[in-house]
């Protein structure tokens, strides 16, 4: 690879680490070609991109980047896949179901939410952060629970009131 050759490929590198917030460093040595190639086909079927990358390059795309991904130097030995997605647990999650058929792919580590989080030992934290969407309906049911509380308390009430007047209506008869 000619230095032009790695710059460019620097360069790409940096502006897909500026572009996404959710970024996961992962070791998938150790998988055969049918392994390899069923984690592809289910990061392309859950809108995750997988690209498998030289620590060198990474780390001078990482110096380069607009975040402070510092933290994630230690990790990058070995072989290094780096992965996106559109939510921060995404990528957390189709490691976890992948990793029932075996060891690998291991959580190196990740940056979600401008925060660092390194070893394997942090993916079931990883898997248990809500994406922007899930926190949103919380809060909507979170809100429409008193509401609904007060409405049926209201209803109830309606009718224990209204038996209470008509019986008492009917002992002053």
């Amino acid at each position: 690879m000619t230095k032009e050759e790695k710059n460019q490929l620097i360069e790409s590198l940096t502006e897909q680490l500026n572009a996404n917030e959710y970024i996961y460093l992962a070791d998938t040595s150790g998988l055969n070609a049918e392994d390899t190639s069923n984690l592809r086909r289910l990061c392309f079927k859950r809108n995750i991109e997988l690209t498998v990358v030289k620590n060198t390059l990474l780390k001078r795309a990482m110096d380069q980047s607009e975040k402070n991904l510092e933290e994630l130097y230690a990790n990058l030995q070995g072989p290094t896949s780096l992965m996106f997605g559109d939510a921060g647990n995404a990528a957390a999650k189709l490691i976890k179901e992948f990793r029932k058929k075996g060891e690998r792919p291991i959580l190196k580590g990740a940056f979600v939410e401008e925060v660092t989080y390194l070893g394997d030992d942090q993916l079931e934290t990883l898997v248990n952060i809500k994406s922007k969407n899930e926190l949103i309906a919380d809060i909507i049911a979170l809100l429409q629970s008193p509401a609904k509380n007060v409405i049926s308390g209201l209803q109830s009430g309606g009718h224990k009131l209204s038996g209470i007047l008509e019986t008492l209506s009917e002992k002053t008869e």
